[in-house]
């Protein structure tokens, strides 16, 4: 992943972000969505396919396109929430993150795979 960068050119020079660092600070946000019980693993073939099979543990993957920061993150949720109301809250917080520390738009698409229980 280290080889993606965000570059922005400055009057005095560039500066490259990291996609690993944008990776670090999606995975902070998502994880202080409440509901949210941790990242998923890419189960189907499509997401199999969009995160390949090496980063398919890790549930973020992050591509930028033109001027946007596109995002995909696969979860789990905790059983008892509104799926939709906590992808939802995952895409706000990830955003509000993304676009608060690059400056860039975030688009940031929640792959929701399985649902955890309390014991």
């Amino acid at each position: 992943m280290a080889e993606n960068y965000i570059t922005k050119q400055a009057e005095r020079g560039t500066v490259n972000i990291s996609e690993d660092v944008i990776a670090v600070m999606v995975s902070a946000a998502v994880t202080e969505v409440d509901g949210v019980a941790g990242f998923g693993a890419a189960t189907t073939p499509e997401l199999i396919e969009l995160f390949g099979r090496k980063t398919q543990t890790k549930g973020i993957k992050i591509r930028f396109i033109e001027d946007k920061v596109t995002i995909d993150v696969v979860v789990n949720v905790k059983l008892g929430g509104s799926i939709t109301d906590i992808a939802l809250r995952v895409q706000e917080t990830v955003c509000r993150e993304v676009e608060s520390v690059t400056g860039m738009q975030a688009v940031v698409n929640v792959h929701v795979t399985g649902v955890t229980f309390d014991k």
